[in-house]
């Protein structure tokens, strides 16, 4: 008896399903669906007309995986966006799960099935299929294709490690099965000439051009009039070159597009930029599994830690290490996926408490990984060597603001003593382009930061220049300077809108105040620092840390090196303020 043939296309409408293409099709066009969302809507057609478990699908679409419900969920998402206007054949029945509406009918594909004028089965890519599923970048993929519909050049750009090639594949596949044209991917990784940009493209293409030498020109004019999807990978080694190359190309060829990746954006006529942000981090842990589990770096370390052990899975205490670990490497996903990998051998624990040596303890990078990606120190190497002199110098002496600075901050801390502030500025932009600092504009004042990552990296790099002790002086200096209108022991006592502008240097006074009173630092710079922040202090509430700060200034403190009697005074005065003498009363009682 001859086996049952299972049906392979199913038709409803205007809609059908091929489960030998795996194309999800309007009109005989396929719509861009992911792997993933294509086996959720392979396993809903086959059950059409019933009400799909989600647990049930998600051990159909991950067999022998853990996952959590918002992976679904987003799968879930894609499939519907796919949709359009008929998402609604996809519905949610509350409190019990999925279910695919329409009147699917089945057929067998044969060889008298034709292939869809203008699908992608009619095109060549070379993108590399998915091998794993891509978390938490949902919104940044439906962002990019919709980027990609206005624009012609479209660059990611971010620091080291945050994802911009696993993106931007997953975008061009998406993209691939309704562009109605090729789809190439060009790394350019491995060179190191940037002459050899135009040949490099021309070799992946295929395309066989005469002469000794390959131009953009002769590139442009092979490919003329085609449709065609060119991602470029790894650009900012080669950034001039390949910033010539693709405006070339661009003007040309009329029906080219480009996606860029970079850590430098190209900076050429009608290019978008896409800022890649780090995956979602967990807030410190508050108890609950949801309050973890539900943001995308906790969900990447933990589907990375369970391809290496099937069976992990976190409670308790090692929640909050998955936490520590996700914020503590700013959702980079790079880095994260190297801490998995640790986490696998040392746990949880041993690898949350060792981050403060991160560069020897994340080095889990894949064999086949490009060099420059099988250590998070190399990652931030290839980074550091691109840079030109004066901005390695910037960057080196930025890093000792721990919690975000103001232009005015690294003006005054980080330029060289021959440097204009312009040359400072501009340098600072340089970074801020090149994805070393970012640049927060969500306040009243615009601030920079160094990733909590990439600050340890260079301040590796400052220790090593000799210049650490005197960097650190300059911005004790800049902070006791910056804070010279806040007094308690002038007559007029600040309120709290006097203060409030102060507090977001509360990190960078710790860090100040670390130094100060180390054995390298000055312990009067210290003692003046402590009693200018103060009021920050007692206006914050940090009651307990006001009263330590400033009875250990005082515990410095010496005849010979008195700090003056206004000084002494403000110190007094913050230890016997209503809020900290109340503190201190409370903290007595409940010791006893």
């Amino acid at each position: 008896m001859p086996a049952q043939v299972r049906p392979s296309v199913y038709k409803s409408g205007e809609w059908e399903i091929d489960l030998v293409r795996r194309e999800l099709r309007f009109r005989g066009l396929p719509r861009a669906l992911g792997s993933r969302a294509f086996e959720v809507v392979e396993v809903l057609v086959q059950l059409a007309g019933e009400v799909v478990d989600k647990y049930d699908l998600m051990g159909r679409v991950w067999p022998g995986a853990a996952v959590e419900e918002n992976t679904l969920q987003a799968q879930i998402s894609a499939v519907r966006r796919a949709l359009g206007d008929d998402r609604e054949l996809l519905k949610t029945v509350a409190g019990r799960g999925y279910l695919l509406l329409g009147d699917w009918s089945q057929r067998q594909s044969s060889a008298a099935d034709q292939i869809p004028p203008g699908s992608a089965s009619s095109f060549l890519t070379n993108f590399p299929a998915a091998a794993s599923t891509l978390i938490g970048r949902s919104a940044a993929l439906a962002e990019l294709l919709e980027l990609l519909s206005s624009y012609r050049t479209v660059t990611l750009t971010g620091p080291a490690g945050i994802g911009k090639t696993a993106l931007a594949l997953e975008v061009a596949r998406n993209l691939f099965a309704s562009f109605q044209g090729d789809g190439m991917l060009v790394e350019l990784a491995s060179i190191s000439d940037s002459g050899l940009v135009p040949s490099t493209v021309a070799s992946s293409l295929g395309l066989k051009l005469g002469g000794r030498s390959v131009t953009s020109e002769a590139v442009a004019r092979a490919i003329g009039s085609s449709r065609m999807l060119l991602v470029l990978d790894n650009c900012e080694h080669v950034i001039d070159a390949t910033a010539e190359f693709s405006e070339t190309l661009i003007s040309k060829c009329p029906h080219l597009s480009i996606l860029a990746t970079s850590r430098e954006v190209l900076r050429i006529d009608g290019e978008c930029v896409y800022r890649v942000p780090p995956l979602d981090v967990p807030p410190d842990y508050q108890g609950e599994a949801a309050s973890v589990l539900a943001h995308s770096a906790a969900q990447l370390l933990l589907a990375r830690v369970r391809a290496h052990q099937q069976d992990f899975s976190p409670h308790g205490n090692q929640l909050r290490a998955v936490a520590a670990i996700c914020r503590r490497l700013d959702g980079i996903p790079l880095a994260i996926e190297f801490a998995a990998a640790r986490v696998a051998t040392l746990g949880l624990e041993q690898v949350a408490a060792r981050l403060d040596d991160r560069f020897s303890v994340l080095t889990g990078g894949r064999r086949t990984a490009l060099p420059r990606n099988q250590t998070l120190r190399a990652t931030l190497d290839w980074s550091y060597r691109l840079l030109t002199d004066g901005e390695r110098s910037l960057l080196r002496r930025l890093s000792v603001f721990a919690g975000g600075f103001t232009l005015e901050a690294a003006l005054r801390v980080a330029s060289e003593e021959a440097n204009s502030d312009i040359a400072t500025a501009d340098g600072l932009a340089n970074l801020v382009v090149k994805s070393l600092v970012s640049h927060d504009t969500s306040g009243s004042k615009d601030r920079w930061r160094l990733l909590e990552t990439i600050r340890v990296y260079a301040r590796e790099k400052l220790i090593e220049s000799g210049e650490a002790s005197e960097i650190a002086r300059r911005h004790a200096n800049f902070l006791r300077a910056h804070l010279a209108g806040v007094a308690i022991g002038s007559r007029t006592t600040p309120g709290i809108q006097d203060v409030i502008p102060y507090y977001h240097e509360l990190d960078d006074v710790r860090a100040a105040l670390d130094w100060c009173f180390s054995q390298d630092g000055d312990v009067g710079l210290g003692v003046r620092l402590t009693a200018a922040y103060a009021p920050v202090w007692l206006h914050a509430h940090l009651l307990h840390e006001c009263r330590e700060r400033c009875e250990y200034a005082l515990s410095r403190t010496s005849p010979g090196d008195a700090p003056g009697e206004k000084i002494l005074m403000d110190l007094y005065s913050a230890l016997a303020s209503p809020w900290c003498s109340r503190w201190a009363r409370s903290s007595e009682r409940n010791s006893c």
